[in-house]
């Protein structure tokens, strides 16, 4: 067990970490600046970590802060109960809302912690509709997040059905301390000056992607167990990692916690096999043992040894769900990674181990992208679609190399670890 994870009794009271969580989710996540307003969406059970970002977001001087919470029950009483017909449709007014938030100077920020296995139970093609329907009601914001264009962040929660999945043999309300413990370590909250740390540990990502930029890669090269495969990037590509300057000026962290580096992979420069190594819990159905196959960028061969039905839902989205939209590189020794522990959440799950993301891409990733059209983007290699998922493909059995632009492979990480300074 990793020094971080430490056990919950030797913590700080649960209230002032939960409090400090708030804190770094408004001035390390957001970076809000006085006078914006604030979009905040979490499930129900977040309640306690939402006051804390709201008090914390008005002191740092928000116009509004507006919160839309989520029940997962109803959800369930949906897929039960609804009409046939009613699981293509989304609520566009609430997503169009939201965009004309964005336009008009807003922050973005969501609180996750759904259930890993809530659909497991329901008709696979109905869960495909439904979040066909979101996704392309969605897109519009979607857009203006994956671009950039506004200060976002995503941060986690504790919630009961959760901790569960993480620790089954403890009664609840043990796994649910358990839980949050984790996530305040995962955090950064529980040191000293959660601030600090926040700070120094950007820096270090940031150290890492100027090595990566100056490198300018062609491609990556994957190999273990299951997994032989070459990721070409696209042309004028960017490796970010950590903190990040949004268009709208802002500097923000869109993951808390984040371990990874990431760029933009060429859309049609993707061949060679991968195999998952960590389980995908992608809205509400956990996804195990995903094993793919690409062609010039294309995925041609799928399978998964549960939820294999919706991962070839997902794939038949639109063309872009097919192809990659992100490569993110993660240490084995990364925080997450040492605790041991499984989340069964890719908010976690993908700090742990590198990764690759199905569909749309970051324009952030390309240089000067966000200044350009996009057919400009396509051209390229950056990928459009109407999702993002991300899933797992590092461990320590994984080795990486980037290959130069004359075709030279150069060792990047070796077992899982970093190798190249």
């Amino acid at each position: 067990m990793n020094e971080q994870f430490r056990n919950p009794a030797d913590a700080a009271p649960h209230a002032k970490l939960l409090d400090r969580l708030g804190e770094v989710a408004v001035r390390v996540g957001l970076g809000l600046k006085p006078g914006q307003e604030l979009v905040v969406t979490a499930p129900l059970e977040a309640v306690a970590l939402v006051r804390r970002i709201t008090e914390h977001a008005y002191k740092a001087g928000a116009s509004l802060v507006t919160t839309i919470f989520s029940d997962e029950e109803s959800a369930l009483m949906r897929f039960r109960n609804a009409r046939d017909e009613s699981f293509d449709t989304a609520p566009a007014w609430l997503y169009e809302g939201m965009a004309a938030a964005y336009r008009n100077g807003a922050a973005r920020l969501a609180v996750v912690g759904e259930d890993p296995s809530l659909l497991a139970k329901e008709d696979p093609e109905k869960v495909s509709r439904a979040n066909r329907a979101r996704s392309k009601a969605y897109m519009p914001a979607l857009n203006m997040i994956a671009g950039f264009d506004i200060n976002w962040t995503i941060v986690s929660a504790a919630t009961p059905a959760w901790a569960k999945t993480v620790f089954p043999d403890d009664p609840e309300d043990v796994a649910v301390a358990k839980l949050w413990q984790a996530i305040f370590s995962a955090s950064r909250v529980d040191t000293p000056d959660p601030i600090a740390a926040w700070e120094a540990h950007n820096a270090n990502l940031q150290t890492r992607t100027r090595m990566l930029n100056g490198k300018n890669y062609a491609a990556l090269h994957f190999r273990g167990p299951g997994t032989d495969l070459r990721v070409g990037l696209a042309d004028g590509h960017e490796w970010n990692g950590g903190s990040t300057r949004a268009k709208n000026g802002v500097v923000c962290n869109a993951n808390i916690p984040t371990e990874e580096v990431f760029t933009t992979p060429h859309k049609d420069r993707v061949d060679g096999h991968v195999s998952s190594t960590k389980p995908l819990s992608y809205n509400g159905t956990l996804i195990q043992d995903i094993q793919v196959r690409f062609e010039a960028g294309r995925i041609v061969e799928s399978k998964a040894r549960t939820g294999e039905a919706v991962l070839n839902k997902v794939l038949d989205t639109d063309e872009g769900a097919r192809r990659l939209g992100e490569v993110a590189l993660v240490p084995y020794s990364s925080p997450i990674s040492q605790s041991g522990l499984l989340f069964f959440n890719t908010l976690f799950d993908e700090n742990a181990s590198s990764h690759i993301a199905l569909g749309q891409a970051y324009s952030k990733c390309i240089r000067d992208g966000g200044t350009m059209s996009e057919e400009e983007l396509a051209s390229r290699g950056s990928n459009k679609s109407l999702i993002h998922i991300d899933w797992m493909i590092g461990s320590d059995q994984i080795d990486v190399d980037g290959v130069t632009q004359d075709g030279k492979a150069e060792p990047l990480m070796r077992g899982g670890e970093w190798v190249m300074k």
